[in-house]
């Protein structure tokens, strides 16, 4: 039976869709499918908020049958409506495990009587309702009383409270609003969200467009961003910078044009930028010197020019108000707050949600993301020059995966962030020619490495190549791990894990893993990467580290150690080198289950596994697959992954004493994210 909850309010902005987002991420890493439908919306053929919906990765649906009927249609025929809107909403469910109901969003009802409306509905659905109530400007008392206000109307119709809201929440009164709540229905499972300024934000172009402001100035896709703040210039450049916020819109009449290239120097300074916007007040016209002079510039920042004085800009602007799903940004904010500060184990609960065993790539993705936003770990990106390192850290960042450390000159990095349209204002920047750094880093790398006879002046001129410094911040717990590659070969990358890192203790080999997510689970194929021609010691060594990432992802680790052969059926040097391995690892991890020598259809189907090898724990069900050399191994994975479709994560290097990951050269951002994801997970168990 297809399990489901209806969002509900009573009163405008309140974010719904931001918590409709968190519920979406939320099933995603639970079920196979995730379905989103919206009863009551202004029009059918255009709806912000439910493209935004579906256009989630893993919801696959049309406007067409996702919403509803309209409130012009609800308000001519409410029992007519009803019925459309529950045969849309089955025909939607029962091709879904799970659906997350938005209600209706206070634009054309009554509202003393619209959520009277939601609560109909909600009972006419058979769903569990979600209230979700704003904070903001209210006593933690006064939170309460609208909420039971809210559930009084909504059992009123017969309907199943299962959980409180409070949203746009002071950060000082979090625990009085929780406390206040809990009060109100004791079953209901509470959640407070603090306030963050970019949910409400209004874009660039929606400020502009508020005071009739004409671009005169910078990229036009620039002012898609949001807008945090509003700013007026009304003093001297030394005056002004203390005061400038980072992705502001500043205010400044036109006539203070000497303002302009201070301005544009800070939206492109780590110290100040970047700022979102400036807007000339005044109508002044621009001088001719003026245009010329920045006419050969390379401005990114936005730059608009209005008839309406400074005053009137400054409260027009300030009452603009942007959509809490707006863009990619917010949806990304909204799935993080949600994470944080909901308790979705009691909200699983209360719904009485069955997690299915099957695991999809975009859910094995929805999961991994929440894994490393669990605890955030520190990961160190050695190739900031690289334009696809730049890009995946700002949606890393974005998505709370991790903290990052980014190694380079700060200013040109944030200059080119600037011209990228990347915020990177959450990563921490370190120069790797910092003279204290060097000196520090060069002395230990002197000190590990002088039984090879390496003097300080050695140390320090390798330290030079980022790969190892960024390294030796992993080695001396500056960072929780590193991912590089993009730029570097593997070797390069593996290089200076090997030398003062070093293995995990009793493994003598690094090894490389790929994550091979399938339609329905997720297997472990390994070694893909490293060990051309591994001994049966290695091999074994391999099986053991492929286990624990195995165990690391949630994946229960039955291992197939893989041979032209299954049990004893075959002889010869490399099948007795798998049948030798299989030994060593049952001798020192004995708690793992693993078979081998097995072929890949024994490991894989149940009735090949039957006839071939009955009664294995393993056989037909195998997670974790051990080729016997790496050209097997590299073959495989990328054979199953090009005719399959399978996504193959990777590779993830293992048997390491501290996470480091490398890339493809060829890698895209997407595979940069994941890159750093798992090895934030991976950090998160060393």
């Amino acid at each position: 039976m297809t399990k489901s909850v209806y969002i509900a309010s009573s009163e405008r902005q309140v974010s719904k869709s931001s918590i409709a987002l968190g519920l979406v991420d939320l099933f995603a890493r639970q079920v196979r499918s995730v379905g989103v439908f919206r009863p009551l919306v202004q029009s059918v053929s255009s709806d912000a908020v439910t493209e935004a919906m579906i256009s989630l990765k893993g919801v696959n649906q049309t406007l067409e049958n996702t919403v509803g009927v309209t409130y012009a249609e609800w308000a001519e025929d409410p029992d007519h409506a009803i019925d459309v809107i529950v045969a849309k909403y089955s025909a939607l469910a029962e091709k879904r495990d799970a659906m997350v109901i938005l209600g209706s969003d206070y634009e054309d009802l009554d509202s003393s009587s619209e959520l009277a409306t939601n609560a109909k509905i909600a009972a006419n659905l058979n769903s569990p309702v979600l209230f979700v109530g704003r904070a903001s400007g209210r006593t933690p008392e006064q939170v309460a009383r609208i909420a039971e206000n809210a559930v009084e109307v909504l059992e009123a119709s017969h309907n199943n409270v299962i959980g409180l809201v409070a949203t746009h929440t002071d950060p000082a009164a979090v625990d009085a609003v929780r406390a206040a709540l809990t009060g109100v229905r004791e079953e209901a499972v509470v959640s407070v969200l603090p306030v963050n300024a970019v949910l409400g934000a209004p874009s660039v172009a929606a400020q502009f467009a508020a005071v009739d402001a004409t671009q005169w100035l910078g990229r036009a896709d620039f002012s898609a961003v949001e807008s945090l703040h509003t700013i007026v210039g009304g003093m001297t450049l030394p005056n002004l910078l203390p005061r400038l916020k980072r992705e502001a819109t500043v205010i400044l009449p036109a006539d203070r044009l000497d303002l302009l290239p201070g301005l544009i120097m800070a939206h492109r300074s780590p110290d100040y930028g970047p700022l979102a916007a400036l807007v000339l007040t005044g109508g002044f016209e621009i001088p001719e010197s003026v245009s010329r002079l920045f006419s050969d510039s390379a401005i990114d920042l936005p730059i608009a020019v209005t008839s309406g004085d400074t005053f009137s800009t400054a409260v027009a602007l300030q009452d603009v108000r942007g959509t809490s799903t707006g863009s990619a940004r917010k949806i990304e904010v909204s799935r993080t707050l949600f994470s944080e500060h909901v308790d979705e184990s009691a909200l699983l609960a209360a719904i009485d949600f069955q997690r299915t065993e099957i695991r999809t790539p975009t859910m094995f993705e929805y999961q991994i993301m929440q894994q490393a936003r669990a605890n955030r770990q520190r990961i160190v990106l050695p190739e900031a020059a690289d334009d696809r390192i730049l890009t995946a850290a700002a949606e890393v960042l974005q998505r709370s995966v991790a903290d990052l450390i980014l190694l380079g000159d700060s200013a040109k990095i944030s200059q080119r962030a600037t011209e990228l349209g990347l915020n990177l204002s959450e990563a921490t920047v370190v120069n790797p020619e910092d003279p204290e750094l060097t000196r520090q880093f060069a002395e230990e790398y002197a000190r590990l490495r002088a039984h090879k006879g390496v003097t300080l002046e050695q140390a320090a001129a390798k330290l030079k190549d980022l790969s190892y410094f960024g390294t030796m911040m992993v080695h001396l717990g500056m960072a929780d791990g590193m991912v590089s590659g993009a730029i570097n070969t593997t070797a390069n990358t593996i290089r200076p894990s090997l030398e003062f890192i070093k293995t995990v203790p009793g493994l003598s080999v690094v090894s490389g893993s790929f994550l091979m997510c399938m339609s329905n689970r997720v297997l472990v194929y390994a070694d893909c990467a490293v060990n051309p021609d591994p001994t049966a010691e290695q091999l074994a060594d391999v099986a053991i580290s492929s286990a624990k990432t195995a165990v690391n992802f949630g994946i229960e680790p039955r291992i197939a150690m893989l041979s032209y052969s299954t049990g004893d059926s075959g002889q010869g040097a490399d099948v007795d080198k798998v049948r030798e391995a299989t030994r060593l690892v049952r001798e020192r991890a004995p708690e793992l289950k693993v078979e081998g020598p097995i072929q890949f259809d024994a490991a894989v189907d149940m009735t090949v596994a039957q006839k071939k090898m009955p009664g294995s724990e393993v056989a037909g069900r195998a997670t974790v697959f051990i080729f016997p050399d790496l050209n097997t191994g590299n073959n495989t994975y990328k054979a199953v992954q090009r005719t399959s479709g399978a996504v193959a994560i990777g590779p993830v290097l293992q048997g390491l004493r501290k996470p480091v990951n490398d890339l493809s050269r060829g890698a895209l951002v997407d595979d940069i994210v994941s890159t750093i994801t798992i090895t934030a997970i991976q950090a998160q168990d060393q």
